[in-house]
């Protein structure tokens, strides 16, 4: 009595509609790095940051926003993993302690090896980003969101991505 040991928040959000999108800019903030934040778990401490780069996006016209690691490297979106998709392999940035390697981005990358297909985890810059083929977000509300548009760069309605959804449904919906 007279203390919280555990509080949790519930939030009904639909899932996106297949073929859905989003848009991605960047952000003047930074992931923080595991020697001063829990970036290592999904921690409510670090919600407050995400909420900064989602808003500072949204001003700019944006769905989300592409946040780089203390070093400039690309890490994450402000709410999910990102994979880009170039000359038909998968690139994802390589976990480094500065946000959460997520399950549902582990499932994608188990889910695609099986399928055959080359996923790499690497350090990636902005630029890579904008010379990819195709851009998808990956996380746990959403599975795989396709993104549309970074800054002024447009990518397709892929259809690697669209694999992606497949199989992560076709795994979803097995008894595995």
């Amino acid at each position: 009595p007279g203390a919280t040991g555990f509080a949790i928040c519930l939030e009904e959000i639909p899932m996106a509609a297949p073929g859905s999108a989003t848009t991605m800019t960047t952000t003047r903030f930074r992931r923080p790095t595991l020697d001063c934040a829990v970036v290592n778990a999904k921690a409510g401490c670090l919600y407050p940051n995400n909420a900064r780069m989602l808003a500072e996006a949204r001003a700019k016209g944006f769905g989300n926003a592409l946040v780089a690691d203390a070093l400039g490297n690309v890490a994450e979106t402000a709410t999910a993993n990102v994979f880009i998709v170039k000359d038909g392999e998968f690139f994802t940035p390589i976990a480094n302690g500065t946000f959460l390697a997520g399950l549902t981005r582990k499932r994608h990358i188990s889910n695609l090896t099986a399928a055959g297909y080359k996923v790499h985890e690497a350090v990636l810059s902005f630029e890579d980003v904008r010379q990819a083929d195709e851009v998808f977000l990956s996380g746990n509300m959403m599975k795989v969101t396709p993104v549309k548009a970074f800054d002024d760069v447009q990518y397709p309605a892929g259809p690697l991505t669209a694999k992606v959804r497949e199989i992560y449904w076709d795994w979803a919906h097995s008894a595995a």
